[in-house]
């Protein structure tokens, strides 16, 4: 399986924004409707690999301040039905 490792910008969120999501058991961020600011993206064959790049970009700064994060993400072919659903079902 291959992966996708992203390194992204952290979006800031207001109090007011967080109580809402709290009051209304909603989500405060949601990545299908509004994904975070990619800095950086790059694939790996294997998982391994994977979290070796990762790690990598751990290392950075900005990542170890807290202003941005790092994803693995595995990348297979979604399935035909449900375009936005990435575990086959």
């Amino acid at each position: 399986m291959r992966f996708l490792i992203v390194r992204t910008e952290i979006r800031t969120a207001v109090d007011a924004d967080i109580a809402a999501a709290w009051a209304g058991g909603g989500r405060l961020r949601d990545e299908t409707s509004t994904p975070e600011p990619r800095r950086q993206v790059v694939h790996a064959e294997d998982r391994d690999a994977a979290l070796l790049l990762a790690r990598a970009l751990s290392t950075v700064g900005a990542v170890r301040a807290g202003r941005h994060r790092v994803k693995v993400l595995p990348i297979e072919e979604p399935a035909p039905e449900h375009p936005y659903r990435w575990d086959g079902g």
